[in-house]
């Protein structure tokens, strides 16, 4: 059993937003080997470069001690595995542990007695014992608990956000014994400079990672429907949380599309163990069931005022602004502006999408859009802003209506610009 962190040999299994921040820091103390399927991006890395933009390339050069790799023999000295591969739902909504499954018969083929494996990746209670164990039991041949070990430490990452880090960001950790549980807190901590905090058992740090974000979608989705509420009652929403905003505990969220790796998938895994365990979900799945109708409804307002300005709906031409599920970063994943993409090609409108933040090819294959280099001047029977990037919060009105012809509609999803300024805001 490991006892002493200093002996640590490190593994980073998947350097995508949360496994790559994680190896450059490991990377600076301990002999850390970044493992990843992706030839490509593993060479770009080693170029000093990060596509996800999430680590400078002298944060790259500072992690003196990691190296890259996609080959086994590469991590079958390691004998601490940290897991940070994506956790996916499927098209029925359901949770998808392929690449979770993967990443542990990966891990399976080299471990060894001693080893601890510790999971980042979201999940529902009990997966890293009842899912994950068993394959590195079967691939291995070792004993859980007897020949190796777990732990798990789910991530924060906020993708784009450069004042949380994975450094300053308080980390919890949790491990399959005491023991365990000690020596994974005790290593976290040598790098987190927020500090730690060691959870009971594993389970409760599943559920910990589960629930923040499933606590996040609930709250919009209540702002969500009471922004389809105040629209009906002709009242600005944005003003309605200004004021309630006054009082010292009314939380701070706005209305808008649920996208992005966790807050739009993580409530899935929690309800789907839930209902597992004979328990139906309500409020959970009514958060879920109105942010992922967010881009529905959109579309329909939109609807709604160009008609009453009298335009076409029918082969009307709008821009889209912005593509990714947040502002200012590339990452697309689970993006709910598709959602309002596709509602519009529904109508019948051409879309033209502009982002000057994403790679147009990763646009295309994951979403088969081909965005825009920029926009056209005076060609738009829609603009709507979806994305808070800061070029578009850089834009004036003026600069924004001269994209649109003589009769449009501005549709300001982010309330980037003053009420007064737009046709709609949501």
């Amino acid at each position: 059993m490991l006892t002493d962190i200093c002996n640590a040999n490190i593994a980073i299994i998947g350097l995508g937003y949360v496994g790559l921040p994680l190896a450059v820091e490991f990377g600076k103390k301990y002999p850390t080997v970044g493992f990843d399927i992706n030839t490509v991006r593993l060479e770009q890395l080693r170029q000093g470069h990060d596509e996800t933009l999430e680590v400078s390339g002298e944060e790259l050069a500072e992690a003196s001690k990691l190296s890259y790799s996609n080959q086994l023999d590469a991590i079958s000295g390691c004998n601490v595995y940290i897991v940070t591969v994506p956790t996916p739902i499927n098209e029925h909504r359901q949770p998808d542990l392929t690449p979770l499954v993967k990443a542990s018969e990966t891990i399976g083929k080299v471990l060894s007695r001693g080893d601890v494996v510790i999971y980042e990746s979201t999940v529902y209670p009990g997966a890293t014992e009842e899912d994950c164990v068993p394959v590195l039991e079967a691939v291995s041949g070792l004993r859980f608990n007897e020949d190796f070990y777990c732990g798990y430490s789910p991530e924060r990452i906020n993708p784009g956000d450069k004042e949380h880090r994975v450094t300053t960001i308080l980390k919890v950790t949790s491990g399959s014994t005491p023991q365990i549980a000690e020596y994974v807190d005790s290593l976290y901590g040598s790098i987190i400079t927020a500090g730690t905090h060691k959870a009971s058992s594993i389970k409760v740090a599943e559920a910990a990672k589960v629930i923040e974000n499933t606590q996040r979608d609930v709250n919009i989705g209540l702002i969500n429907e009471l922004a389809m509420i105040f629209n009906k009652l002709g009242i600005d929403t944005e003003e309605v949380l200004k004021a309630a905003g006054t009082k010292w505990n009314f939380l701070p969220f706005r209305p808008g599309l649920v996208g992005g790796h966790c807050i739009g998938v993580d409530p899935y895994y929690l309800t789907h163990k839930a209902q597992a365990a004979g328990y139906h979900p309500e409020m959970i799945l009514a958060g879920r069931r109105l942010n992922d109708n967010m881009g529905a409804y959109v579309v329909s307002q939109l609807v709604k005022a160009m008609l009453k300005k009298r335009i076409h709906v029918d082969g009307a031409r709008v821009l889209v602004m912005g593509l990714t599920f947040k502002e200012n970063c590339p990452d697309l994943r689970n993006t709910k502006v598709v959602d309002i993409i596709g509602e519009l090609k529904d109508y019948g409108m051409t879309v033209d999408c502009y982002d000057p933040w994403i790679d147009k090819q990763e646009a295309e294959h994951e979403y088969s859009l081909i965005p825009v280099a920029e926009p056209e001047p005076g060609a738009y029977d829609a603009i709507i802003m979806a994305v808070a990037h800061k070029q578009f919060a850089e834009m004036d009105c003026e600069q924004l209506r001269a994209l649109g012809k003589a009769e449009h509609v501005l549709y300001d999803l982010k309330y980037i610009l003053p009420a007064e300024s737009t046709d709609l805001r949501l």
